[in-house]
């Protein structure tokens, strides 16, 4: 049974493996400091916060979100730690509300690691405070217990680390807001900034009743990270236009014996050209027609990449409009009821029964003019999506498009390439593409374990482990079809020779690098040849010797996929998977691990920096990942092959011939 806990109750904790769900309604700051038996802080290194999301022992959100989940494990914190405080704050000078008492009572809960609720409180009575302490977990008599606390602090961060012990308080809180204000590790990684000066072009509303009825939507999002978007500017075709053929970059990576650059080749730093001019309206009165391409770029697949980001962001923010209306619409009928009925004459008779029914037609009406707006800008972005999506290169396509029947192997790296799709409850049937950025910036972990509440549920765990493989194969694929022959490679790790099945289409068309490397021997050769590689380029691009590498190190981008991790791995092996995870993005070894997170539940905390530095990806529909603007939890669905499908065949095939001449 789930303990509903009062301010100042508590509730003995059976578990010391235990995560802290966090709901606000608006993206929060959520972090945790550890204290010694009497509360104390022992310095600004045992705050976690967005800046520093990890402790011994605790983990919490790299950024501000509606929703969180901190991860805490009590026998691995430090044994002078008596008390975990778990912290909320409103981020500073980034939009939004200033105070609780104008956003929904925070809910937080304590469940174990298989999401049942273990004790959960409603911090309520909150008004002018901008932080809160909303529980404690502390240790009585060798026994670990939850308190719930809902201490608020109008004086927000500064005030409430300064009742912990923290003489720094100021400056750490100036810290966390300078961390949320820069977005960091977003679980969506931001998209590059758009120009100084230029705006993209929306052809799905006016600018007027943008402002009229969405005036929460500017001045809220976060600036990118500094990658520079761009293609030589005699590339850019027309609007509607195919793409000329295009001849490799002279920045793309060389054999041995020429420069080594692992950065997308091509970009510009330079503002682009505008948009091209929107349809007209078919009538009078209309709003014009949308146009694939209608953002700026310096050729059609950059004006698409550009004009895909700026509908997922146009869906964020447009939900998080009317999710922020319906919140204003719930405590203004709560307050009109409590302000009517506070004198107990009212309550009875035909006065109470007409305050309630004028408040609650007050509030449907609210709600309505809310719904009416979302379904307005939804239909725009449903509009937009129809023409953007048929005019998507393959990279960015899902597999039923018929870009991928047409497709041949490409002469230059793509911008970016396609995941999966992305959606919000309130526009189950708008998909926004997720596309990212090339070359991969961390590795990607398709979880074969435990789902977010309400993904689909497998009785037999097997299965999840066989769909999280062919998930992995078909990423695997996309990735060998969008680069350049002989710029990419793939190497798979089955140690117990489990994902034989899942290797078939990569097998038969003989496109992977080698083999897959099967039992403890073959795991640990491909580690070291990986390793060494890794090794090599280091050295030579520090030492701009990229002319002396071996001749049996090429420079191309490599793919390192591993199924059922641990399985197969001695302590060296996960020594060295954890040095290719870290060091090789910035020298083109990127990692792809297909692992249930729990399987590795003996090594504790030592490989919680591998979990983090990977984009988790799942094989079945699951809430998991935020945007970069508002932090809402969008529904990812992974890519799908569809059945009976002989596309994906058909792409290897070809993916195999173009890279015969370079196998010779």
């Amino acid at each position: 049974m789930t303990a509903e806990l009062v301010r100042g109750q508590n509730h003995p904790l059976t578990q010391t493996r235990l995560e802290i769900r966090v709901s606000v309604g608006r993206p929060v700051v959520a972090g945790a400091t550890l204290a010694d038996d009497q509360g104390k802080v022992l310095g600004t290194e045992w705050v976690a916060h967005p800046g520093a999301p990890t402790l011994p022992g605790l983990e919490v959100s790299q950024q501000a979100a509606a929703d969180h989940r901190l991860a805490v494990d009590l026998d691995a914190l430090p044994d002078q730690v008596g008390r975990v405080h778990v912290l909320l704050a409103l981020p500073m000078g980034v939009g939004g509300p200033v105070r609780f008492g104008a956003l929904p009572a925070p809910f937080v809960a304590v469940t174990g690691l298989d999401g049942a609720e273990v004790a959960s409180y409603t911090v309520t009575g909150l008004d002018a405070e901008s932080a809160v302490v909303a529980m404690e977990l502390y240790r009585r008599q060798g026994a670990w217990k939850v308190r719930a606390v809902g201490q608020g602090y109008a004086g927000g961060l500064t005030d409430m680390l300064a009742d912990q012990g923290l003489p720094q308080a100021k400056d750490l809180a100036a810290a966390i807001n300078d961390a949320v204000a820069r977005g960091l590790a977003r679980s969506v990684a931001p998209p590059p900034p758009r120009p100084s000066g230029d705006t993209r072009v929306r052809t799905t509303r006016s600018e007027a009743n943008t402002a009229a009825d969405h005036p929460a939507q500017s001045g809220t999002g976060q600036p990118g990270q500094p990658v520079q978007p761009g293609r030589t500017p005699d590339a850019t075709p027309a609007a509607g236009q195919p793409t000329a053929p295009r001849t490799p970059s002279a920045a793309a990576p060389q054999p041995p014996g020429g420069p080594v650059d692992y950065q997308h080749p091509g970009r510009r730093t330079g503002a682009p050209p505008p948009p091209p001019p929107a349809a007209p309206p078919s009538r009078p009165g209309e709003s014009a027609r949308p146009v694939a391409g209608d953002a700026t770029g310096w050729s059609m697949e950059e004006r698409l990449y550009n004009q895909v980001w700026g509908m997922f962001e146009d869906l964020a923010r447009t939900t998080a409009a009317y999710r922020s209306a319906v919140d204003f619409a719930d405590s203004r009928r709560e307050q009109e009821l409590d302000s009517a009925l506070s004198d107990p004459r009212s309550r009875i008779g035909g006065a109470g029964d007409a305050a309630r029914e004028a408040a609650r037609a007050k509030h449907a009406s609210l709600v309505d003019r809310a719904r009416e707006a979302l379904d307005r800008d939804i239909a725009h972005l449903t509009a937009e999506s129809a023409v953007v999506e048929p005019a998507l290169p393959a990279a960015y396509a899902r597999w039923d498009n018929p870009a991928w029947h047409a497709y041949s192997v490409p002469m230059e790296i793509p911008m970016a390439v396609r995941l999966g799709d992305l959606h919000l409850p309130e526009s189950d049937r708008l998909r926004i593409p997720m596309l990212v950025r090339l070359p991969l910036e961390r590795g990607l972990w398709i979880d074969s374990g435990r789902l977010a509440s309400g993904a689909t549920t497998f009785a037999d765990s097997g299965e999840l482990r066989r769909l999280a493989m062919d998930t992995a194969v078909a990423h695997a694929a996309r990735l060998l079809a969008v680069y350049p022959a002989g710029e990419f490679a793939v190497h798979v790790i089955d140690a117990a020779g489990a994902a034989t099945g899942s290797l078939a289409p990569l097998v038969s068309a003989g496109v992977l690098a080698e083999p897959p490397a099967t039992g403890a021997a073959g795991t640990t050769a491909l580690l070291a040849q990986l390793t060494r590689r890794v090794d090599l380029v280091q050295m030579a691009l520090r030492s701009g010797a990229a002319d002396a590498l071996p001749p049996d190190v090429d420079t191309a981008q490599h793919l390192l996929v591993v199924n059922d991790f641990p399985h197969g791995f001695d302590d060296r092996a996960v020594t060295q998977l954890r040095y290719l995870a870290d060091e090789g993005p910035d020298v083109g070894v990127h990692l792809m691990m297909v692992a249930d997170r729990e399987d590795a539940a003996a090594y504790g905390p030592l490989l919680d920096p591998l979990w983090r530095s990977l984009l988790r990806l799942t094989p079945v529909v699951d809430d998991h990942l935020a945007d970069p603007w508002v932090g809402h939890t969008w529904t990812y669905e992974p890519p799908i092959v569809p059945p009976g499908s002989q596309v994906l065949g058909q792409v290897l095939s070809r993916v195999a011939a173009a890279r015969r001449p370079w196998n010779q």
